[in-house]
């Protein structure tokens, strides 16, 4: 009974072996390249699957590729910009190796026109032309610079207010204590002081201004 049991045991591992041994008779490794149809330059990245299953690899950098596939399989070859290519392996291979080029043609998309506008709708572009604010002709700008001239020329004459007297009262206290613990300049020597000093007398800048009121 003993000598049955392992007869039958021995039988079945034997035929499971002589089973896969002939699936696997059906396999072979399948490498190539995939190259552009028009320059054959390598395509990058290519999905390569075996059709119908959810087995497959990817092209190197060099569009190099390598999978195990069976004898009768599609294997379909996808890449963005590209047209899908596909090849069937033939099923009368002898050998467990078969190397191939994969040329892909460039897929060209043509997209329909597109026309952008400003405004979605006649009465926004109504509204918007109405609001339109015009830049100023020259003669507006030259009306402009010559009021900013008049404006300059009346302040120059008015007296200093707070601010202005307390900015310049720090501005003498800070250049005291920026000269502390020494000598502060001489302007007596100083030809640049001189020749302000004459400037200002030629054009009569101490002259005596007396204020009467109109």
């Amino acid at each position: 009974m003993k000598n049955k049991l392992h007869l039958i045991i021995t039988l079945f591992f034997l035929l499971q072996a002589n089973h896969a041994l002939s699936q696997m008779e059906g396999l072979l490794q399948l490498s190539g390249v995939v190259v552009t149809g028009d320059s054959l330059k390598p395509v990058p990245f290519v999905n390569v699957v075996i059709k119908h299953t959810y087995r497959g690899t990817y092209s190197d950098y060099y569009g190099f590729f390598s999978l195990v596939a069976s004898r009768g399989d599609t294997i379909e070859f996808t890449s963005v910009g590209y047209k899908k290519g596909k090849f069937i392996i033939p099923d009368t291979l002898t050998e467990n190796r078969y190397s191939l080029i994969e040329m892909l043609s460039k897929d060209t998309v043509l997209l329909q026109e597109a026309v952008i506008y400003p405004w979605p709708t006649r009465e926004q572009f109504k509204q918007a032309f109405l609001e339109l604010q015009l830049p100023a002709d020259d003669y507006d700008r030259a009306r402009h610079n010559i009021a900013l001239a008049e404006r300059k020329e009346r302040n120059d004459p008015m007296p200093m207010d707070g601010s202005m007297n307390f900015r310049n009262a720090m501005l003498q206290q800070q250049g005291k204590l920026y000269y502390a613990g020494q000598l502060p300049p001489n302007n007596l020597l100083n030809p640049i002081a001189w020749s302000k000093f004459i400037r200002a007398w030629r054009n009569g800048e101490f002259k005596r201004k007396d204020n009467t009121d109109e």
